[in-house]
């Protein structure tokens, strides 16, 4: 479409397009042509074409059909996770299997033997694991105990509760009757301590014959000083002042002078000053996490000191932004000095740390993502592994060896050397399997990748189940508990209480597993409606679910364990001691021979060969 006017002719830009209202024709001269914007002149599309809308009505309109677009996005992806989950196979969810009911929030649980120990408000109670029965409660405190250990000692158990004031108490359980020993880090008179037995509410008092020794006070441990320039001026006077050369070089006594520390702090400074000037956060107090190590190729006692076996004689200590693992000699007397027996260094601060229950394996895992798998047993590690980039270790749970037989996991008859299993779960909730032996160096899988979208499903907690192979259970914070299987990785079923409840952000879940029974306890985080604001109408709950009562998991924690003529086998050669795999793999050698005549010969031949050469070679020795 065009316009003519004289012999010139005005080209429009787009050629199709409509106007608002009736079409005028403009006048013979520019003089009389209507003055109106440049916009009114603009033909549009008419699949672009919109109301011309005046301000601020325009800019009201794109805000709603943002958040339209916006809303319509979260539609789509609503009903694409919902025919997801609908399509997906979901796992049984079985409810518990029992139930405590309590008057008072519990705070932190410990199973023990067929005991459940409960800590709460002013103290801690004992309950029967099956019957539910409270049988001791202890409430002598005036604050709440925050955490509970206890760890079997055969027919008795100890028990250490933790209150808000950070003051531990050893206790002692043995035939229903409980004794209090000490409270660790508490002023106590210097007078001897008496085990009394202490009365149950059931109107009776345990009186045994049983002696206990008294604690006894070996050393006290300080955090290292931070290394500072030495006052020596040359590295023969390094040498001709100190008495012993154990750790020089080790990163505690390297010869650096001040003005070198100086030095590289003015450079340090001047290289992050635009980072230094701001705000800086006060810094975290040190907190020092330790082990009791047994003897070992590392670590042996002397022979003049006697002590039954099974008795920790190192104490294994790291501190908070420490690169260095200290270990010290518990046989010693207090005129002792408390140097460490020996550093182990590490290339980055040490973040989290963990020992197996059977004191053979320890793990180190660094700031930067990197895991040192330690044999104390054979003293030696068993290698180096790096989390993929961006994870960083939260927490390490080790897993009872396992093997995979038949299509189901199962525990070795007999020990299992230089094998470790155990799960790490990251900073960004993802979950990684570390497998690790001696041949072998360890190997990093992922069992559960880091949630992106739902963030509801990211893993708060872990726990691995030492009655169900191969099994580890994992706590959601959408307040689902799944059971999976680390061989297969797949979910197997779920555990849910009775009823829906309304569960805290984020949800901090409190639970104790059973190392003895295939058991685990559950506190139900939520509350009856009541009118009253105090804790007297508030009733709460402990679940108890029994993996034996699950159809899905009934074979597997009673079939768990491998026949030893199974595993004489070479379908588990890791399972067998290492003379035994030596004589299996000679025995294996010694069959190929057979099949080939020539090769035997052969080989005969070279073996003779190489003992008159070294018969030569002595003769002229």
């Amino acid at each position: 479409m065009s316009f003519l006017r004289g012999s010139q002719t005005q080209k429009i830009k787009h050629p199709i397009g409509t106007r608002k209202g009736p079409l005028e024709v403009p006048a013979p001269t520019e003089k009389d042509w209507p003055k109106d914007d440049e916009e009114d002149h603009v033909l549009v599309d008419p699949d672009e074409e919109l109301d011309s809308l005046p301000q601020p009505y325009r800019m009201i309109n794109k805000l709603v059909n943002l958040l339209f677009d916006q809303s319509w996005e979260i539609i789509e992806e609503r009903n694409a996770l919902r025919e997801a989950e609908s399509s997906e196979i979901q796992p049984t969810v079985y409810p518990p299997f029992g139930e405590i009911q309590l008057n008072k929030m519990p705070n932190c649980m410990a199973v023990s033997q067929d005991y459940v120990f409960i800590g709460g408000a002013k103290g801690f109670s004992i309950y029967n694991l099956y019957s539910a029965k409270q049988i001791y409660a202890w409430e002598k405190l005036k604050v709440d105990v925050t955490s509970i250990w206890a760890t079997d000692l055969g027919n008795e158990i100890l028990i250490a509760p933790v209150d808000e004031m950070g003051i531990i108490r050893l206790f002692y359980f043995y035939k229903e009757g409980l004794y209090l020993i000490k409270a660790i880090n508490e002023v106590n008179t210097l007078g001897p301590i008496s085990a009394d037995p202490l009365e149950m509410d059931t109107n009776a008092c345990f009186k045994g014959d049983i002696k206990l020794s008294l604690p006894v006070y070996i050393m006290k441990i300080k955090p290292p000083k931070p290394v500072t320039g030495t006052t020596f001026k040359s590295p023969l006077e390094v040498f001709a002042k100190i008495k012993d050369c154990y750790g020089l070089g080790s990163g505690q006594n390297h010869f650096i002078k001040d003005s070198q520390w100086e030095q590289q702090a003015e450079i340090f400074n001047a290289s992050y000053k635009k980072y230094l000037d701001g705000e800086w956060e006060e810094e975290p107090l040190s907190t020092a996490t330790f082990y009791f190590l047994l003897p070992s190729c590392l670590f042996a006692m002397p022979t003049e000191v006697k002590g039954p076996s099974g008795m920790a004689c190192v104490l294994g200590i790291h501190w908070t932004r420490s690169h260095n693992f200290f270990l010290y000699s518990l046989n010693r007397t207090l005129k002792d000095k408390t140097d460490p027996e020996g550093v182990w260094p590490c290339a980055a601060p040490i973040a989290v740390s963990q020992l197996s229950c059977c004191s053979s394996y320890l793990v180190l895992a660094c700031e930067d993502g990197v895991l040192t798998l330690w044999d104390l047993a054979k003293g030696f590690p068993l290698g180096v592994a790096a989390l993929p980039q961006g994870c960083f270790c939260q927490s390490i749970h080790f897993l009872k060896y396992f093997l995979v037989h038949k299509g189901q996991n199962m525990y070795p008859e007999g020990p299992v050397k230089s094998q470790m299993k155990c799960v790490v779960l990251c900073t960004d909730a993802s979950l990684h399997l570390v497998e690790a032996g001696g041949i072998q160096g360890p190997t990093i899988s992922v069992l559960v990748e880091r949630p992106v979208k739902h963030l509801d499903k990211t893993i708060c907690a872990v726990a691995p189940v030492p009655a169900l192979p191969g099994m580890v259970l994992i706590f959601s914070k959408n307040g689902s508990v799944c059971l999976m299987d680390v061989a297969k990785r797949e979910i197997i079923c779920a555990f849910a209480p009775p009823g829906a409840f309304p569960l805290e952000v984020p949800w901090k879940p409190v639970f104790a597993v059973s190392p003895d029974h295939p058991c685990f306890l559950l506190r139900g985080d939520y509350s009856h409606e009541t009118e009253s604001t105090d804790d007297a109408g508030i009733q709460y709950s402990v679940f108890y679910f029994n993996f034996e009562a699950c159809p899905l998991l009934e074979n597997i924690s009673k079939n768990c364990t491998i026949p030893q003529r199974d595993l004489d086998n070479m379908a588990f050669p890791q399972a067998l001691p290492l003379e035994k795999r030596c004589e299996r793999f000679l025995q294996k050698s010694y069959r190929k021979l057979e099949k080939n005549p020539e090769k035997e010969q052969e080989h005969w031949a070279r073996l003779q060969r190489y003992s008159l050469s070294l018969q030569r070679e002595n003769f002229k020795k």
